[in-house]
């Protein structure tokens, strides 16, 4: 889901209903360095008992190692067990957005996750908490096989998640997301999952990616094609659980599940969200 301030909820009282319907963890963005960048994820750590809560993802372009470094083991240390930090190195706009040039994103990533893992350097003697990686391509799965716990994919298909799989192996976490829409109006419901589609098939990250699995230039213009939203957002619960089993069964562990539509999360739609998938989380 997106920072909680942009959504105008609280996110003590959102991780206590996600948390009471059922739900293991929640993934929450902290792209970039602000008041509120994690302040948010400690709410959410302090508002339940035993939610696992993650970054999803913290761009390793906007934040200096030392501060992320600071805050995430802070996190750790408070909440034993219960924080991931998720990161990952955005888009090319985005980058360039902040004023930086978008080059040799790999090796961004390994001096990122190398001065990462310096505390002497930040006069720390603390601990990181464990650490996942949005990777997409073949090279930054391994980089997240070898350096860090896992994989936390975005915007992605079934069939990447068994491409990943294959190239992490048995061990490494592999959580992707997967957006949906439960609108009872299937013109509605896609509606809203092609305004969602289009801005990230703005990002040639995940177009680059997706062209992998062949899908192609009538695929992924505009909001995308229908075979493409079947694929990356379901409309419906029997397409959702459709979905879901087959990002578990080509190897994820987890399946993180992004509802799209206003006011998706308030409590009752948290826990309507959970009536609809209750198979996979009871």
């Amino acid at each position: 889901m997106p920072p909680l301030d942009r959504l105008g909820v609280d996110p003590a009282a959102t991780a206590a209903a996600t948390e009471d319907a059922g739900f293991r963890s929640v993934w929450v963005g902290g792209g970039n360095p602000d008041a509120g960048a994690l302040a948010e994820r400690r709410a959410q750590l302090a508002g339940s008992d035993a939610l696992i809560v993650g970054t999803g993802i913290a761009n390793v372009w906007a934040w200096e190692p030392g501060e992320l470094r600071t805050a995430a083991e802070a996190l750790a240390a408070d909440f034993p067990g219960r924080f991931i930090l998720g990161v990952g190195v955005s888009h090319a706009p985005l980058v360039e957005a902040l004023g930086q040039a978008y080059q040799r994103p790999l090796a961004k990533m390994e001096k990122f996750l190398d001065e990462l893992d310096h505390p002497a350097s930040y006069g720390s003697d603390g601990e990181l908490p464990p650490i996942v990686i949005a990777a997409l391509g073949p090279k930054m799965l391994e980089l997240a096989r070898d350096r860090a716990l896992g994989s936390h994919p975005y915007f992605t298909t079934p069939e990447h998640t068994a491409f990943a799989r294959d190239i992490l192996g048995p061990a490494p976490l592999l959580v992707p997301e997967l957006a949906c829409t439960l609108d009872a109006d299937p013109a509605a419901g896609d509606a809203t999952a092609r305004a969602y589609a289009e801005r990230y098939l703005r990002l040639p990250n995940y177009t680059k990616n997706l062209e992998r699995f062949g899908f192609g230039p009538a695929d992924l213009a505009g909001t995308g094609s229908k075979r493409l939203i079947s694929q990356v957002i379901p409309n419906g619960p029997a397409a959702l659980r459709q979905r879901i089993s087959d990002h578990l069964d080509a190897g994820a562990d987890h399946v993180v599940i992004q509802p799209l539509g206003a006011g998706v999360f308030d409590p009752a739609a948290v826990r309507d969200l959970a009536a609809v998938v209750a198979e996979f989380i009871n």
